[in-house]
């Protein structure tokens, strides 16, 4: 959250242009003088990910509107009609506009929103081909490559966000930010009360900079800091829910959830009564045509069975992916309150075979799917857009704050005249108690398997800072003046 001190210094602070003289400040407690030096070293570090984590992530809270300027003609119908026309017609419109592929997904359109038509093709990888058909009219409005029902600008979008279109190489970016996020933004937090105790100051005092200050860098500490207090809560939940889906702290969560028993529930698509070689009334790869229409008809049956069953919204219906196994109608509404219910039918006779209910997800996994639709700016609508911009744009002008501060920090004297601020003195793990390290130690081991990017960039630190502390002081020995010999030896 932070780049620079927000507590006691271990250092007095060299004047900057519009202070006041200032006083040296009393030595910081061991612990919280290694926390300034953590909070120091990670934000400079790290700050530079952040940066390009919230940009990007700024840029993807804007997909709700982009999808509607770029992709309005296919998502939307220019006239409500009284009623959507049969399924099956539909998709015969959806296949005589895209003969080639497989059907794999189609979401009945409502209201101003298009029925939706997912075609898989073997070159398109994970990727599919969407026909997107007016369901009053039953007219082809387009189709896109989408990718899991994402537009190619969202899915532009969130590539950048996540790995910057470098592949399994640029996971590493987006993986390292939500791992430090939450170290800087608590240890600045931790950082800022300590400093405001120690001065008697009120809760007030926490929350809103002291515009009485001079310029230079009290005032940008105000600003930096408090900024980051009102911040500290939404950072903590993107570092979070982040960390639930990147590559290795996100397989660890994984793992969590399984030793817990917390995970989604996986619904059965099994039909054990259908004979091998028949196709458990999986006809969606019926020809174009009238056969094709009536085929298609099993869409119909299905959605009958999956409404009477209370899967009320927007749904999306999955024909069986293999012989012997049930269609799957799942809920799709990610706006709170939202609809995951799902369901296995058997279209052969029109039979729910399995039901999973959000109400009975366990709480993990519950809270694990509302973090990602919030993290995406999707549970609550617009103002989890605008809630979203804000934390981006805050710690953007945090990150920039902290900046200034370390360069207001610097000497500016004629024999002292440096490009940045004096980083907090070392030293400080000799400081700390024998309790500190005994449970300071496996924590932070047992964070860092858990994190393993943290752990690994955390351990580079160390060995940096220690190389360059025994580099400095064999400078320093070698510089030392020696006294002169005796006069007449």
């Amino acid at each position: 959250m932070s780049l620079t001190e927000l507590s006691g210094t271990t250092t007095p602070e060299p004047a900057a242009a519009g202070d006041a003289p200032s006083r040296p400040s009393r030595r910081a407690a061991p612990l919280g003088a290694l926390l300034l030096r953590l909070h120091f070293y990670a934000g400079v570090l790290v700050a530079p990910f952040l940066v390009v984590a919230a940009l990007t992530g700024l840029a993807y809270t804007t997909t709700p509107q982009l999808d509607n300027m770029f992709y309005g003609d296919q998502l939307t119908v220019a006239q409500v009609g009284e009623r959507p026309l049969p399924l099956a017609e539909q998709i015969g419109a959806a296949r005589n506009a895209h003969p080639d592929g497989s059907i794999t997904a189609v979401q009945p359109g409502d209201g101003d929103h298009t029925t939706k038509v997912v075609f898989s093709q073997p070159e398109l990888g994970d990727k599919q081909h969407t026909v997107y058909i007016d369901p009053y009219t039953a007219e082809s409005q387009g189709q896109l490559t989408t990718w899991f029902g994402s537009t190619p600008a969202a899915t532009w979008l969130d590539d950048l966000h996540r790995h910057l279109h470098l592949g399994t190489v640029g996971e590493h970016y987006s993986e390292l930010a939500a791992s430090w996020l939450w170290v800087l933004a608590l240890g600045g937090v931790i950082l800022w009360w300590r400093r405001r105790s120690a001065a008697r100051a009120t809760a007030r005092h926490l929350l809103v900079p002291d515009l009485s200050a001079g310029k230079g860098v009290r005032r940008t500490r105000g600003w930096h800091a408090t900024t980051g207090i009102w911040l500290a809560a939404g950072l903590l939940f993107l570092s979070a829910t982040g960390l639930t889906w990147s590559r290795y702290a996100g397989a660890n969560f994984s793992a969590g959830l399984d030793a817990l028993d917390a995970r989604t529930p996986v619904i059965s698509t099994s039909l054990a009564a259908v004979p091998a070689g028949t196709d458990g009334g999986n006809h969606h790869h019926g020809d174009a045509g009238a056969g094709g229409l009536v085929e298609s008809a099993a869409f119909d049956r299905v959605l009958t069975v999956a409404r009477d069953a209370g899967l009320s919204g927007p749904v999306e219906i999955a024909p069986a992916t293999a012989p012997g196994s049930a269609w799957t109608v799942t809920q799709t509404d990610n706006t709170w309150p939202i609809a995951k219910d799902r369901v296995a039918v058997d279209p052969a006779t029109n039979t729910i075979t399995d039901r999973s209910d959000f109400t009975d997800w366990p709480l993990l996994a519950k809270l694990s799917g509302l973090g990602v639709q919030a993290h995406m700016g999707l549970l609550f609508g617009l103002a989890n857009q605008i809630l979203l911009a804000a934390l981006a744009l805050g710690l953007l002008c945090v990150i920039v704050w902290g900046y200034r501060m370390w360069w207001q920090r610097r000497p500016t004297r004629g024999d002292r005249r440096a490009l940045a601020g004096t980083p907090p003195a070392r030293g400080v793990l000799r400081g700390l108690p024998l309790w500190a390290l005994l449970i300071g130690v496996p924590v932070t081991a047992a964070i860092g398997w858990a994190l393993p990017l943290f752990g690994l960039t955390l351990l580079a630190f160390l060995v940096i800072d220690v190389v360059v502390g025994a580099w400095s002081r064999r400078r320093g020995s070698a510089a030392a003046p020696t006294s002169p010999a005796p006069a007449g030896n």
